[in-house]
């Protein structure tokens, strides 16, 4: 499974199945690793960063950038210590504090995923007085070893709401169901795009 979580997912061991078997056939099936990149992949120019440079199992990092959340003219989040979660062919997922996020506008949303990774996921929804987005964060309270920085943060899905880093505004990951941020650095192919299932 990817970085992030589907809106949609139940992706998760099958009864029966030993969780260490499941985790390990699902880390071993993915061919490309940030080790080289494939030949379709962009070339990175001066200041570019490829996203084919990311490694699996996932590099999580300290961000110091200025990320803003926004919904509608409402402001959701502010964080200068966001965590990126960097995969290969996946643009990052910012992971923000909850101490830098207005929790009074979240509520437990529904539904629920297991990334290989990280571990099961929860979901949060958006909800004011007189409207609600449904499940457009996730956070893993109790995450796998290796990705123990991300237990006190909520990532958000970028397309319905504004968000920005130092001031550039985000571009969604494609297809809607990845939750990736695409800022002005970054050069892929992007996972999500038409004929990306097998990357």
């Amino acid at each position: 499974m990817p970085d992030t979580p589907s809106k949609a997912s139940t992706n998760s061991p099958p009864p029966g199945t030993p969780k260490l078997i499941w985790l390990e056939a699902a880390r071993a099936h993915w061919n490309w690793r940030g080790q080289s990149r494939p030949p379709f992949a962009v070339v990175p120019g001066p200041g570019q960063v490829s996203v084919w440079d990311f490694p699996r199992p996932p590099q999580l990092l300290q961000d110091k950038r200025e990320v803003v959340i926004r919904w509608g003219g409402q402001q959701v989040a502010r964080s200068s210590r966001a965590v990126l979660v960097l995969e290969t062919s996946h643009p990052p997922s910012f992971y923000i504090p909850w101490d830098d996020v207005d929790r009074a506008l979240l509520r437990p949303g529904s539904g629920n995923s297991f990334c290989e990774w990280k571990g099961p996921a929860s979901y949060w929804s958006l909800v004011s007085a007189v409207r609600s987005l449904p499940n457009v964060a996730w956070s893993y309270p109790k995450p796998l070893a290796g990705a123990e920085a991300i237990a006190g943060c909520v990532a958000f899905y970028p397309a319905d709401i504004e968000c920005s880093v130092d001031g550039d505004r985000v571009t969604p990951q494609p297809s809607g169901f990845y939750g990736g941020w695409i800022t002005p650095e970054l050069v892929g192919p992007f996972k999500g795009a038409p004929g990306s299932s097998g990357w």
